[in-house]
C-alpha cells in the first residue's frame, strides 16, 4: 500500500502549460487541423534550435527511423547494425526495409552500443549502423563515424531519449547522418505522439518529406490554399506518417521550454546520485567526460550480491509504498520474435546486455515532480534497499 496516504508517484508525467493549452486551442480555431504552416513553423524552429539545416516533422521517431533508412537507400538483403538494448522499434524498421538487423551488446556502464562490437559485427552487406543514445547519454560518436565514414556505412541516430544532449559540445542532431527524436507523451518534450528528422543531405530530406505523405509532390499546404494547385504527382510509392497541426501547436511551446525541462531533470539527476554514491548496493549513471546528459531516464544498476531480494521484487516493494518505475529495456534477444528467428544467436553474444537487464531500475525523473517528490523517492528507495541488505 502506499506509504501514509501519500498520492503516488508516477513514473512520468508531462509538464502541460497554458503555453500549450493555448497553442493548441488557437490551432482548432484556425480550422486548419492536419498539417499545415504550425507544422512548418515547427520544423522551421527545430532545426534552428538544434543547427541543423533540415527538419522533418513525422508521427513518431518510429517513422523518421523507417524513413531515415528509406532516404539513404536500406533495401532487402542489407544489414543494419543496431543495440540489443532498446525499445522495439528501433529494430523493427529495419525488417520494414526487408533489410535484416544484426543485434550487438553493450558497454557495462552507459548502456550505450558497444563500438568495438561494431567494428566486429561490420561485414560487406552493412549499410547502416543505428547508435541509439541510452537515456539521453550521447553514444561515442567519434569511433562510430570513423568506422562508419571509412567503409561508406550510413549512421541514423535513435535519439529518442536524447533530447537536448551534446557531444563534445555538438547538438546531438548534428552529428549523424540523419538523427531521429521522439516526441511521445513520455519524452523530455511532447507533441502526444510524434517524431522529428534532421539532416545536412537536403535531398535526403525532401525524400523523406515526400514519402511521408503518401510519396505524393505536394503536401496539404500547397494543394489547399488559395496559392497552391489541385494537381499532384505519386513520386514514390509513399507512407502515413506526417505530423498533425494541432500536435506541432503543442510541440513549439515544448520546445522552447527544453533546456528548462533539461535543467530541472539534471538537478534531480544530480540529487539522487548525491544520495545513492555512498550506498553500495546502488550503481548509479555513469557520465562520459565533454558530454551534456539529457537525462530523460534516471537507471540505476543494483549489485544484487549485496541484497537478499532481486530486482524485481525491489520494484514491487516501490510500487507499494507509492513510486512508480519502469526497466529500460529487455533487450531485443530476449524476445520471443528475435529468438525463434535465430536473430539473437549465442547468448555469450550479448553477455554485458543480460547481465544489465537482470539489475537495472528506471526511476522517476521529470520537470512536473517537485522537490517533495524527488526527496520521497529517495527515503523510500533508500530504505527498501537498507532493509534487504545483505
Amino acid at each position: 500500500m502506499v506509504e501514509q496516504n501519500e498520492p503516488f508517484i508516477p513514473f512520468h508525467l508531462p509538464d502541460i502549460g497554458e503555453d500549450e493549452i493555448h497553442s493548441v486551442v488557437e490551432t482548432l480555431r484556425s480550422g486548419w487541423l492536419t498539417t499545415g504552416l504550425k507544422t512548418k513553423q515547427f520544423e522551421t524552429e527545430f532545426a534552428d534550435w538544434i543547427g541543423a539545416s533540415h527538419a522533418v516533422a513525422l508521427n513518431s521517431c518510429t517513422a523518421a527511423l523507417h524513413l531515415a533508412l528509406e532516404a539513404v537507400g536500406v533495401s532487402e538483403g542489407d544489414e543494419v547494425i543496431v543495440p540489443t538494448m532498446t525499445f522495439a522499434a528501433t529494430a523493427e524498421v529495419v525488417h520494414y526495409c526487408r533489410a535484416v538487423p544484426v543485434l550487438i551488446d553493450c558497454q557495462g556502464d552507459t548502456l550505450n552500443i558497444d563500438p568495438h562490437a561494431i567494428e566486429q559485427a561490420i561485414s560487406p552487406k552493412t549499410k547502416a549502423i543505428i547508435p541509439v543514445h541510452f537515456a539521453g547519454q550521447p553514444c561515442e560518436m567519434d569511433r562510430i563515424l570513423e568506422l562508419a565514414r571509412s567503409r561508406n556505412i550510413a549512421v541514423i541516430e535513435d535519439a529518442a531519449h536524447a533530447l537536448p544532449a551534446k557531444y563534445h559540445g555538438e547538438m546531438v542532431g548534428t552529428l549523424g547522418d540523419i538523427t531521429c527524436f521522439s516526441f511521445y507523451a513520455t519524452k523530455t518534450m511532447t507533441t502526444g505522439e510524434g517524431g522529428m528528422a534532421t539532416t545536412e543531405n537536403a535531398e535526403w530530406a525532401e525524400r523523406m518529406r515526400i514519402l511521408s505523405l503518401h510519396g505524393i509532390s505536394r503536401d496539404a499546404v500547397n494543394r489547399y490554399t488559395p496559392e497552391g494547385s489541385w494537381y499532384y504527382e505519386i513520386c514514390y510509392p509513399g507512407y502515413k506518417y506526417n505530423l498533425t497541426d494541432m500536435a506541432s501547436a503543442l510541440g513549439i511551446p515544448q520546445l522552447r521550454k527544453c533546456h528548462e525541462f533539461r535543467e530541472i531533470r539534471h538537478r534531480y539527476a544530480m540529487r539522487y546520485n548525491e544520495a545513492f554514491n555512498d550506498m553500495p548496493e546502488v550503481i548509479v549513471p555513469q557520465v562520459n567526460n565533454d558530454i551534456e546528459h539529457a537525462w530523460h531516464l534516471y537507471v540505476i544498476q543494483l549489485d544484487l550480491e549485496r541484497l537478499r531480494i532481486g530486482r524485481d521484487q525491489i520494484i514491487d516493494l516501490l510500487k507499494q509504498r507509492g513510486i512508480g518505475t519502469s526497466v529500460h529495456f529487455i533487450p531485443l534477444h530476449l524476445h520471443p520474435y528475435y529468438r525463434n528467428n535465430n536473430m539473437s544467436s549465442s547468448s555469450k553474444k550479448f553477455s554485458v546486455a543480460n547481465q544489465a537487464f537482470t539489475r537495472i531500475i528506471s526511476l522517476p525523473i521529470y520537470p512536473k515532480m517537485t522537490d517533495a517528490d524527488v526527496q520521497r523517492v529517495i527515503e523510500v528507495f533508500t530504505r527498501i534497499i537498507q532493509d534487504h541488505r545483505r
